[in-house]
């Protein structure tokens, strides 16, 4: 008789096959049970969460062919194998795959982050090209009341922010704490994307929510003196 261990390991031996990158065990046990792959974990994934976040693509390429997929199926948190694989560096084959199923590039995790969020705390540049090409919406604000805009400002990740002011994300949107994308990119210490979005219409004179605008933010006099002269050189003032 098996150990409640034994018994546990023996049960999710297809998800353990999956972290593993063990094609040939999945293959099998898929063969011998395809009811497997939609099997829950203690973590409440299935094993295609586990594929895609340790980027194992033959593996995923099996379980998205397997009966009754859903390529949308969250995990205990809310995420979706779309959102596992756009916050994973080099993935564009992962997210070409899962999109060409009919992933939704809307949907939101249990914080109410879509992928656009986690691509964009990542500088995923490319990524973040395909979800909004596939109509991600720049717009979406998750539980802290942050557009992917504000996640890109505090990456100090310029091309990013571009992308998503080109997607129509509001330049001045507050997250919770009042603070604007301009706001998270100077107190992170990024002039050049300070800069690009003062460009694009921020606002320097706004207050977060303890009345701090953002310039006050800046981590020394050194970041705030670069972000002073870049911004008159392109004929902005700031407070």
């Amino acid at each position: 008789m098996l150990s409640s261990t034994a018994a546990d390991q023996s049960r999710f031996a297809i998800h353990d096959a999956c972290r593993e990158g063990k094609t040939v065990v999945v293959e099998s046990l898929l063969n011998a049970n395809p009811k497997l792959a939609n099997r829950r974990d203690d973590d409440d994934r299935l094993p295609i969460h586990w594929a895609v976040s340790y980027s194992h693509m033959p593996i995923v390429k099996l379980l998205v062919q397997t009966k009754n997929f859903d390529v949308d199926e969250q995990d205990g948190s809310g995420w979706t194998p779309l959102m596992m694989a756009a916050s994973l560096k080099d993935s564009d084959e992962l997210v070409d795959l899962l999109i060409s199923r009919g992933a939704d590039v809307n949907i939101k995790n249990n914080n109410g982050n879509t992928a656009l969020h986690f691509t964009a705390s990542k500088s995923n540049l490319d990524i973040a090209r395909k979800l909004v090409e596939n109509k991600a919406s720049a717009r979406v604000k998750d539980k802290r009341g942050q557009l992917p805009l504000h996640r890109a400002a505090a990456a100090g990740s310029v091309p990013l922010i571009k992308l998503l002011l080109q997607a129509k994300s509001p330049a001045n949107a507050t997250d919770i704490d009042g603070m604007t994308a301009l706001h998270h990119a100077i107190a992170e210490g990024h002039g050049d994307a300070a800069v690009e979005l003062l460009k694009a219409g921020a606002e320097p004179d706004k207050k977060n929510s303890d009345g701090v605008i953002a310039i006050d933010l800046a981590p020394d006099a050194k970041i705030a003196q670069y972000i002073f002269h870049s911004a008159e050189l392109e004929g902005i003032e700031l407070a």
